[in-house]
């Protein structure tokens, strides 16, 4: 039987007892950005219990909780694995009913109403200070999709697909926040396949791709690659991304260096950093456990469950207010992990830096009602996609208005280990 808190927590809360997600908030009457925690419909301000001296229960004077004086999760998340799992520890021990520590909070009237804050009075922020970003691209369903929308079938995976987890370099200055609105861009598109003279204007398919993507928490040195049976003692914690796509302005450009402004110009995460002790109960076989065998020695773990059962959803809200489920997927529908993408990317010596975010790529099922973009759903605009809600959404691609909603849980009712909303609303081009 799940733990219970005396914090009151809905059953279907994603921030159950089980979670505790890390952030970065600020309030109006606090504009200070500061770390906390999600528990159900409140924030616990990190800095207000650390001020309080509530981690002295668990931490010796020469161990340093300036880590919560910090304006984002980079110093806790450098503290490393077994820090975190700690204060993760110990946090839970103190929301629980029958917390051994009652009187550092639940029975600390005053602190308690400091430090507990309403979520629908927070602001949320990035929660790291991100350095880099790597979109990987080892979703298998969507990569032989998008291959065989324009390759076929018969070369609809390159050679090197199941060999490596191929990624490109992002731009993190354009990551946002769940709830940020996102401007349709503007590039050069062709107006009909075979034609070779551009034209310029805002994006005619603006898509989504539906995506899980990791932190990095502890670096390695340039020239001192990551080992696969270390890699994941240097991944900090997941979110949930939505890697905004302009399909025209890609199919024009990314010949023959691969997508640039087609892809820079936004990618929304979840706010909540659901760190890595917390999905570990939901560990499952990858997609093809197979071609693991396959694979050069510095890819090979010695796990062999190596993806997480995460239910990720994807949903459509119209300038109208009309509500749509766009896709229901998995996050275990990933050839490579996040231990391989990491142990990879730094094989030829590459330095991460805490802070960094990998991105999983686009995570499609094998049903049209489990892809993770519309370039899938709808065939590149030929298929149109329609709700099933009777409300009769029609879309090709996004159109000005729409807010797109992605969600992601693990886990049953009243112990969802989940992430909260990874959201963002269309605006309308700026032409200048």
């Amino acid at each position: 039987m799940a733990a219970r808190s005396w914090v009151q927590v809905d059953p279907e809360s994603p921030f159950s007892l089980a979670n505790i997600p890390f952030g970065i908030i600020s309030t109006l009457d606090s504009p200070r950005k500061r770390p906390a925690i999600a528990i159900g419909d409140y924030a616990l301000d990190m800095q207000q219990l650390a001020s309080a001296g509530v981690f002295s229960n668990i931490l010796g004077s020469g161990e340093d909780v300036n880590v919560f004086e910090a304006s984002s999760l980079n110093a806790f998340a450098a503290a490393g694995r077994p820090f975190h799992r700690r204060i993760r520890t110990f946090i839970q021990e103190l929301l629980r009913d029958d917390s051994p520590y009652p009187e550092a909070l639940r029975d600390d009237t005053k602190l308690k109403e400091a430090a507990l804050i309403p979520l629908a009075q927070v602001q949320n922020h990035v929660p790291l200070d991100i350095g880099d970003y790597t979109d990987f691209y080892v979703g298998l369903n969507h990569a032989y999709n998008v291959g065989v929308l324009f390759r076929g079938p018969e070369n609809a995976l390159q050679p090197n697909y199941k060999h490596l987890p191929v990624g490109y370099h992002g731009r993190s200055s354009s990551i946002v926040p769940s709830g940020q609105a996102i401007r349709r861009p503007c590039g050069q598109w062709l107006t009909a396949p075979g034609e070779t003279q551009p034209q310029f204007g805002p994006s005619r398919k603006l898509d989504i791709e539906l995506e899980v993507a990791a932190f990095v928490c502890t670096p390695n040195t340039q020239g001192d690659p990551v080992a696969i049976d270390d890699a994941e003692d240097h991944l900090f914690g997941l979110v949930l991304m939505n890697d905004w796509s302009a399909r025209d302005i890609q199919a024009w450009e990314y010949v023959p260096l691969g997508p640039f402004n087609s892809k820079n110009f936004a990618t929304t995460i979840s706010p909540w950093v659901v760190l890595m002790d917390a999905v570990e109960p939901f560990r499952t076989d990858g997609l093809d456990t197979a071609n693991q065998n396959n694979l050069l020695p510095y890819l090979r773990e010695a796990k062999q469950k190596t993806a997480y059962d995460i239910c990720l959803q994807v949903a459509l809200k119209t300038a109208s207010g009309d509500y749509a489920v766009v896709s229901n997927s998995n996050a275990k529908n990933l050839l490579f992990s996040f231990p391989q993408m990491l142990a990879h990317h730094t094989i030829g010596g590459c330095n991460m830096r805490t802070g960094d975010l990998l991105g999983s790529g686009t995570i499609s099922g094998s049903s049209r009602d489990s892809l993770g973009s519309f370039l899938e759903i709808t065939k590149n605009g030929k298929e149109p996609f329609e709700s099933r809600e009777g409300n009769k959404i029609t879309r090709t691609f996004l159109q000005d208005g729409d807010e797109v909603v992605i969600t992601g849980r693990c886990g049953s009712l009243g112990s969802y280990v989940g992430f909260g909303p990874c959201s963002g609303k269309v605006e309308a081009a700026l032409l200048k």
